[in-house]
């Protein structure tokens, strides 16, 4: 069995994931307390402890669920908006991890989860009401275009054009979102092609180990419009994500 297929279904697949989800209760409150100081000094500050946090929470899945994630293609530094694919949880540690800057564009709702949504916040995510349309859209717009006018930037904006999480191996239509904020701000678009949901699957259990890809894909510049742009991350995420589905031994669903 290749390393990148998920490893076969055991007994221990349960407590593990048990074990990991108390060790993340665990250190996202110790750290969380630590941080706070930092976290007050500005959006830098933020992402340092963040960026602490993530290593943690991806260093436990490789020693508590044997799981760990390979990166191909080569992730952003500057101002940008990613596209990826969503599949888990476990894609968010994994994107957050690479981009050095990261935010989200993310429902509300992750406000409330403590500690976790405050440092989100002051990373620079961007909290929206998805049953807000136009408006929700405006508010994602005049954000980016505050945060890209500070001294520190934007940063790596991540967002999920299919909206919300999907099954390995499955689609669902994408949104206008990522072409109309290319349109209105010129930033580059980098897509992004996952399997995290062969290892970590969209309910959160049971988690299986192995080597889970993401992979970062040919970016996207400015000057199309913005149907154009959506169809573009279209033809490139979902090629590259069934591939990588395959890979891990996924076959299409019947």
């Amino acid at each position: 069995m290749s390393l990148y297929q998920p490893r076969p279904p055991s007994i221990l697949d349960w407590p593990r994931a048990l074990i990991y989800y108390v060790y993340i209760a665990l250190a996202t409150i110790v750290l969380g307390l630590w941080g706070l100081p930092l976290a007050l000094r500005g959006t830098e500050a933020a992402n340092r402890v963040a960026s602490v946090w993530l290593g943690q929470m991806l260093g436990a899945a490789r020693v508590i669920l044997g799981l760990r994630v390979e990166y191909r293609g080569t992730p952003p530094a500057g101002d940008c908006i990613v596209a990826s694919k969503h599949q888990s949880f476990l894609d968010i540690l994994a994107l957050a991890r690479a981009c050095p800057r990261r935010a989200f564009i993310m429902k509300r709702e992750v406000l409330r989860v403590p500690i976790m949504g405050w440092f989100a916040r002051k990373v620079g995510s961007i909290p929206i009401d998805r049953g807000n349309g136009k408006e929700a859209m405006k508010q994602i717009i005049a954000e980016v275009q505050a945060a890209r006018a500070r001294p520190e930037g934007l940063g790596q904006m991540i967002i999920y054009p299919e909206g919300t999480r999907t099954r390995p191996g499955e689609s669902l239509p994408y949104k206008h979102g990522a072409g109309t904020i290319q349109r209105a701000t010129g930033l580059n678009i980098h897509p992004v092609a996952v399997n995290c949901g062969m290892f970590w699957p969209k309910r959160g259990l049971p988690i299986r180990g192995g080597v889970a890809v993401v992979e970062f894909l040919e970016p996207i510049p400015a000057g199309a419009r913005s149907s154009q742009i959506v169809e573009l991350l279209e033809q490139r995420i979902e090629p590259a994500s069934l591939r990588l589905f395959a890979e891990a031994g996924g076959r299409p669903h019947t």
